[in-house]
């Protein structure tokens, strides 16, 4: 899941950008790490690309154009924004991500959503927790050194003229995430919903706190351990995480606002309370409450009244079911196993074929394995069958083709939400064009040599043109507003989101049926010879 962070920065020392990215720094104190000898330690693995800064580096770039401008001269002024895209750390597994790639990506991005500035572009193999994440940095001089065309976020003229600076609105932010998760799906790289929040909200301040209190506790437990005293707490906690577990364990035995209110002060000392549609939670050692939109979407009040909800329902069809087995519980309640969508890890892999094995060469220490390997597929196998409910090869066929159905129609949805982005993103675009170039169009009209003011005007009033007839080839009379068609691409985004999990797992479980196809095949196979044999010894 590629997510996407802002920082901002007002120092004026450009270099110190250049040297975090190519230097070893401490993760806590982001101070340079020095060797023995007091020098700086290389990176062991990066890729740096810079942008618009011609033949010279990105730190003096930078000051000649600040200079030229004559901007980022004061202490309070932002001089640059530094942008990171980490990149899930299964995709270098799954999905062919490697460093270069993601650079490409990196510098791809950059260039069509930082235009006209001065840009680094410099991409990890591997995050500060060591996860593997792959990450891209990009760091660009706050000042705009070119015009560039209209984005749908902007909406001041500033925005786009040379000489002026980079806004990060929350408008942008929701583009740019929009915009990062496009290109994931597009790439075929994990993504989640970065539009519509998170479950837990974690801020870089909280995910620091965490990170230092760990640090902290296992150097305490480490004391504790070599004086032969087992430590209580091996995982450090928030404040925020322990408020999250204190909700959920009040939301799982409520079924209304007045259960869950008494159960958090009852239990954790904890009030709740709603102001203008929102919920807030304030503990017993703060004075200012928490808002949920801090916590989490699992904490606000839409999912607080889905969760009542459900609990009611579940108490119902609890009370409803033991009506309806009450003189039957002699013979015991049978339980069965909902079929699974998502591909279970420990599901079968595909037989052995030994005799082709033998014939491509195979030695006997080889056949020994296959004969092992065979026989824990074939018992794989059969748990699967009974586990989703399939008493015979028909029922895998039927899921099979099920599933195959589904992965297509997904896939369809996907291509028809694709061009559907594509054609709105196209239309922006020529938007833009549009009212750039439509001040040339206009001074045509009252030009006094139209001729020289057109071999003047020539790229301008070629590009006024050619927008015209892209709306009047498409029947536009009126040209929609950038902003509601950026807020339809966000809609569009989020549901190819949802339906891009779909057709991952429809294809998994595909993939799942074949091979359970495949062996029940072979295994049927193999039972037919046995009793062909049988017959043919009596």
């Amino acid at each position: 899941m590629a997510t996407i962070k802002h920082i901002s920065s007002k120092n004026a020392d450009y270099g110190a950008a250049e040297a975090y990215l190519t230097f070893e720094h401490d993760e806590f104190t982001m101070k340079p790490t020095l060797d023995e000898a007091g020098r700086l330690i290389p990176r062991q693995d990066y890729r740096l690309d810079t942008l618009n800064c011609g033949d010279e580096d990105f730190a003096l770039s930078c000051i000649r154009a600040n200079l030229r401008y004559g901007k980022n001269s004061k202490r309070e002024d932002i001089k640059s924004h530094h942008y990171i895209i980490s990149f899930d750390p299964r995709d270098a597994a799954d999905n062919g991500l490697t460093v270069d790639r993601a650079q490409a990506l990196g510098l791809a991005y950059c260039k069509d959503h930082f235009p006209g500035h001065q840009a680094l572009v410099c991409t990890h193999p591997d995050g500060h927790n060591h996860s593997g994440n792959i990450h891209v940095h990009i760091v660009i001089n706050s000042l705009r050194i070119a015009e560039v065309e209209r984005k749908p976020y902007m909406d001041r003229a500033s925005d786009t003229r040379a000489g002026d600076k980079h806004r990060c609105t929350a408008a942008a932010m929701r583009y740019f995430r929009s915009e990062v998760m496009e290109m994931c799906h597009r790439e075929g790289l994990y993504q989640i919903d970065l539009l519509n929040g998170s479950r837990n909200k974690v801020t870089e301040r909280e995910y620091w706190a965490k990170r230092k209190g760990q640090v902290k506790l296992d150097k305490e437990n480490t004391a504790l351990l070599a004086e032969g005293i087992a430590p209580r707490q091996t995982k450090f906690e928030t404040d925020k995480d322990r408020l999250r577990q204190s909700i959920r364990a009040a939301l799982s035995k409520s079924k209304s606002f007045e259960d869950f209110s008494a159960a958090l002060m009852q239990d954790y000392g904890i009030s709740v309370k709603e102001s203008r549609g929102r919920l807030s939670y304030l503990t017993p050692d703060r004075t200012k409450p928490i808002t949920a939109r801090k916590l989490g979407t699992d904490f606000d009040k839409a999912a607080v009244l889905a969760v009542f909800q459900q609990n009611a329902h579940r108490a119902a069809a609890k009370t409803q079911n033991r009506q309806e087995h009450q003189p039957q519980l002699s013979k015991g309640i049978q339980r069965t196993k909902p079929a699974q969508i998502a591909p279970n890890p420990d599901s079968p892999q595909r037989l052995v074929d030994i005799a082709a094995k033998r014939a491509e060469g195979k030695g006997i220490g080889y056949e020994r394995w296959a004969k092992t390997f065979n026989l824990k597929q074939m018992a794989k196998t059969m748990n699967f069958l009974s586990e989703h409910g399939f008493t015979s090869p028909e029922d895998v066929d039927a899921a099979l083709e099920a599933a195959i159905s589904g992965q297509h129609t997904a896939g369809e949805k996907l291509k028809e939400l694709e061009s559907r982005i594509t054609a709105n993103k196209e239309l922006m675009h020529q938007i833009g064009i549009y009212r750039r170039t439509k001040p040339a169009h206009d001074g045509l009209k009252t030009a006094k040599k139209p001729e020289r003011y057109r071999e003047a005007f020539h790229a301008d009033l070629t590009l006024y043109e050619a927008a015209v007839r892209y709306f009047r080839e498409r029947g536009l009379k009126k040209l929609p507003a950038t902003s509601r068609l950026q807020a339809e691409n966000e809609a569009l985004i989020s549901e190819k989101n949802g339906l891009y999990t779909e057709y991952r797992e429809q294809k998994a479980r595909a993939a799942e049926l074949q091979k359970v196809k495949s062996n029940l095949a072979a295994m049927l196979r193999q039972e037919r010879t046995k009793e062909v044999r049988r017959d043919w010894e009596r």
